[in-house]
């Protein structure tokens, strides 16, 4: 589905980042594999996991670079762009992979963790997009991809900083939508459930969340992959501004925020008429307060 086609994945030499450029280069992508190699916590820096990854692809026939660059750094977000250019002639489709956890509850958490985290997920998803816009613009044609998670668009505990980059993501992502929609282009959101590297650190102390980590272990990361390759293709040139979600064997389509109740008093409104009459007609429609994905999806992985 993706012969002729140039690829730029971001963290893509681990976990689902590496299961896409894999899946990509066997539908004919080429495929510039952009990784740094840090850790989970975005710290340290390694070349194994970008070069293995592109070696993999070659020896298997394709064709791949890596790239070490970090999307946080808006001249490393282009380097990455720019690679596509010169080494494969053009760049068709971005998949803004990338990303680091630096979980805590709320009440602990440092303005240096939540600067990280925003700084990779949010932040670098605007740069490596930003730098492949001119691109997309002048061959009027381009799919940007990017990764959410339920943690933005359902709520976690212990991640204010991720849940507020992926659903940022979210509003990136519309935005790019509809600003590109005149010259071809498309953006969509993709949110995984898959075992990874990253989702390794989510706590498993209470049986309850013992029996979420286990469910998470069924979901192999080669789950996500073939609608990337979708989304990236030609078939998909009239899919955008849509929010997917991937549970292994599961694919899913989220809905936007909408209204869902609405009350009006021609005299307006006070404090008191409000806590009298509008609360009570909207508290039967209200969201679960305490409600996190694994609420939402308490049954096994099909």
């Amino acid at each position: 589905m993706l012969k002729g086609k140039v690829i730029a994945v971001t963290g893509a030499g681990r976990g689902v980042g590496r299961e896409i450029a894999l899946l990509c280069a066997r539908h004919g992508a080429a495929v510039v594999v952009n990784d740094p190699g840090v850790s989970g916590e975005g710290d340290g820096e390694d070349a194994g996991p970008a070069l293995q990854t592109a070696r993999e692809i070659v020896a298997a026939g394709g064709q791949a670079h890596a790239n070490l660059a970090s999307v946080t750094a808006p001249q490393g977000a282009a380097s990455i762009i720019d690679d596509a250019v010169q080494q494969f002639g053009r760049i068709d489709a971005v998949v803004n992979n990338a990303g680091i956890l630096r979980d805590t509850i709320w009440h602990k958490m440092s303005h240096e963790d939540w600067r990280a985290v925003i700084d990779v997920h949010l932040n670098g998803c605007f740069n490596v997009s930003k730098a492949a816009t001119p691109y997309f613009r002048e061959q009027r044609s381009g799919s940007f991809i990017h990764f959410t998670s339920t943690s933005g668009l359902i709520g976690n505990i212990g991640q204010a900083n991720y849940s507020a980059a992926k659903l940022g993501i979210v509003g990136l992502s519309q935005s790019i939508a509809l600003d590109m929609a005149r010259v071809g282009v498309r953006s969509n959101c993709i949110a995984p459930f898959a075992w990874s590297r990253m989702t390794s650190s989510i706590p498993a102390e209470t049986d309850d969340q013992k029996q979420r980590v286990e469910r998470l272990k069924t979901m192999s990361a080669d789950k996500i992959a073939p609608l990337v390759v979708y989304l990236a293709s030609d078939a998909a040139r009239d899919v955008t501004n849509q929010i997917f979600s991937v549970r292994k064997n599961e694919i899913l389509l989220f809905s936007k925020p909408r209204p869902v109740r609405s009350m009006t008093r021609t005299e307006g409104w006070t404090p008191q008429d409000i806590a009298d009459q509008l609360i009570p007609a909207f508290r039967p429609s209200f969201a679960r307060a305490d409600e996190v994905s694994a609420d939402v999806f308490p049954y096994d992985p099909v």
